[in-house]
């Protein structure tokens, strides 16, 4: 058996925009549903959602038949959580709160087999090589990862141009809520200050020649940012729709009751 493309890391490199949602629900059955729906990719959120290893490999699990690429959002970007992570098949990770280029290149090292990096080797144990079957898994599973690391604060953005430029690093991910709360606008996203910032962000990581990416849930502010040159764009939340579906449903029968 041979380890097929990435192809999601290879269209996000050719610079070909891409859409999806993230997953919070942590059910398998929820995201083969949203799987049906034809984004290109969908992330299990492990930051803010109650993701473990096992939900996460049964979501993977049954998304795996269906077009939509599974990211996987780790809470932190712990070495050890990566390697577990990797090893049940998780090939697009989207680490979180990544400050400087040195922890950038340490989150490199932690997805590359040495002596090119510092993931542990256990590929017969692993889901990813198939339990041993894929056989040019260990010379072919560095490069099929793909990587993006998120900025979510002014520290964060003012060391983005160092941050993009640590190879291996394949995309540079905004995380608007957070940076606007630590720019001292909790809960306000739009504001003039955090939209200059996001949008300079951007630039400079077009600059670095890495892909930019971005999360709303606001569809024209979607549209404008694809506008802008992300390649990576949530334009949705599993929870909130979900949520915002049933009670517009309520609503609606209580206002005719």
């Amino acid at each position: 058996m041979k380890m097929p493309q990435n192809t999601f890391k290879k269209q996000l490199l050719a610079g070909h925009p891409q859409t999806g949602i993230w997953l919070g629900l942590a059910s398998a059955y929820s995201a083969e549903i949203a799987a049906t729906a034809g984004f290109d990719w969908l992330l299990l959120d492990a930051e803010h959602a109650p993701n473990d290893v096992s939900s996460l490999l049964n979501q993977l699990q049954a998304l795996a038949p269906y077009a939509s690429h599974p990211v996987v959002r780790p809470p932190t970007g712990d070495v050890v959580m990566i390697k577990r992570y990797l090893d049940i098949g998780v090939q697009n990770l989207l680490i979180p709160m990544v400050e400087t280029a040195e922890q950038a290149a340490e989150l490199v090292a932690a997805t590359r087999y040495p002596p090119r990096g510092t993931r542990g080797v256990g590929h017969v144990l692993a889901r990813a090589s198939r339990w041993g079957q894929v056989d040019d898994y260990l010379s072919r599973a560095d490069d099929e990862i793909c990587l993006m690391l998120q900025v979510e604060s002014p520290q964060a953005l003012a060391n983005l141009e160092v941050i993009a430029a640590v190879e291996g690093v394949d995309g540079v991910f905004i995380g608007p809520a957070d940076l606007s709360a630590s720019m001292g606008h909790l809960g306000n996203a739009s504001h003039p200050e955090v939209t200059a910032a996001i949008s300079d962000a951007i630039t400079k990581i077009r600059a670095a020649g890495k892909a930019a990416g971005i999360v709303t849930v606001d569809e024209q502010a979607a549209r404008g940012y694809l506008a802008a040159g992300c390649t990576f764009v949530g334009v949705g939340i599993d929870t909130l729709l979900y949520a915002n579906a049933l009670r517009g449903l309520a609503e609606r029968f209580k206002n005719t009751l």
